[in-house]
């Protein structure tokens, strides 16, 4: 049995419909109905399979619309407090924030994925040895300690070599040393996460979990398994561009799966898809409902297809080339339908809501409102809603 995705359904069993799959990823996402008061933010957070949190205010609101009551103060105090949460780089080497009890199984599974030669030109490449080295030494150097990314990259070449410090990676609008290339890979051993700021200045230490990572194997396997029961039905491509990993890998470890018993095929709108097995149970009706998502929300990249959650005009407004995350979106009975905008200005924020498409009904628009007033919750400000064009351009 190999697990590729394609136009027919092949043996797929259970045939289940867009509706019916979008309604258990929501609940599912606690974007039904939002979590219980008192539910740890790290629950829902391990619901999401990690909160994107290259912009933290982003991963505030997407953990606030999902967990009732909670706001960013509460997101604050779960990663810098009682640190239930870790802020690392997680899926596809991005800072996300993940759940402190199960970075062990993140650290597993991320770092058995293959990995590619670098985008850097050899003469900037570090070797696989090279970057073991660095990994070793921040480990070594965050040890108890919070650094900035300056002090860190003194203790990574004092610990390596000068070679390390080689000014020769492009970014920005100048050069960073050669070490940072790797940086991710250090947070996704579990040798790195970041620390309070201080000040304006981002620091990095060891994360609190001294748990060794998993095995790579089991870890992968049980990360497919949350996956699909999380965003599936999916197929191995979908897995793949989730993880940014190799679509040939995925499609291996989908077979093994499909061969152990762990994973069963059903018809995905007429084309063949993946859920773990015995998870084949799906709500009825059609879907209802508006939800705003934030920056890089985990729903509107992980959900796919992506056509068919980003229908006719949205999939050209709402996404930058085919990338999910670069807007916050609308979403409307289930797909999205427009694109906003937040701007804060001391306590009060306007929030800018462009719809695509069609227009909202009265229901819908009363539902937008207490959406807005929700957000405005979140970041602990007096939101106010404006329907019109949003002139921000995607996120970088």
């Amino acid at each position: 049995m190999t697990a590729k995705s394609g136009s027919g359904t092949g043996n797929a069993g259970r045939a289940v419909t867009w509706d019916e799959v979008s309604a258990r990823r929501l609940e599912r996402q606690f974007l039904t109905r939002p979590a219980a008061p008192g539910t740890p933010v790290a629950e829902v957070v391990g619901a999401m399979l990690g909160a994107h949190a290259q912009v933290l205010s982003a991963a505030e609101v997407s953990v606030g619309v999902r967990a009732a009551g909670v706001t960013r103060a509460d997101v604050r105090a779960a990663l810098w407090e009682d640190r239930s949460l870790v802020k690392t780089f997680g899926p596809r080497g991005t800072v996300h924030l993940l759940p402190a009890a199960e970075l062990p199984r993140w650290c597993g599974a991320l770092t058995a994925i293959p990995t590619g030669p670098g985008p850097f030109p050899p003469g900037i490449r570090v070797t696989e040895e090279q970057a073991e080295q660095i990994v070793a030494a921040i480990g070594d150097a965050l040890d108890g300690v919070c650094l900035t990314v300056e002090e860190l990259g003194e203790e990574v070449v004092a610990r390596t070599g000068a070679w390390a410090g080689d000014l020769v990676m492009p970014a920005f609008q100048g050069l960073w040393p050669r070490w940072r290339q790797v940086m991710h890979r250090a947070g996704q051993s579990g040798a790195l996460c970041f620390g309070p700021n201080r000040g304006r200045k981002v620091t990095y230490t060891r994360p609190p979990s001294a748990a060794p990572a998993a095995p790579g194997g089991t870890a992968l396997r049980e990360l497919a398994g949350r996956y699909l029961r999380a965003y599936g039905p999916a197929t191995p491509q979908h897995f793949a561009k989730w993880l940014a990993a190799p679509p040939g890998w995925a499609n291996s470890l989908f077979t093994e799966l499909a061969g152990a018993g762990e994973i069963e095929e059903v018809a995905f709108e007429g084309a063949a898809a993946w859920v773990a097995a015995g998870d084949t149970e799906f709500p009825g009706g059609p879907v209802r409902g508006v939800r705003l998502l934030p920056y890089f929300d985990a729903y509107a990249i992980a959900a796919q297809p992506r056509r068919t959650l980003f229908p006719g005009e949205a999939y050209e407004r709402a996404l930058a080339g085919g990338q999910a995350g670069n807007f916050p979106v609308l979403l409307v009975d289930g797909v999205v339908a427009g694109v906003w905008h937040q701007r804060r200005q001391g306590r009060r924020t306007t929030v800018t809501v462009e719809t695509v498409g069609r227009g909202l009904t009265a229901r819908q628009e009363r539902e937008l409102g207490e959406q807005v007033e929700r957000v405005g919750d979140v970041l602990e400000a007096k939101a106010e809603l404006v329907i019109g064009k949003v002139t921000v351009g995607a996120h970088a």
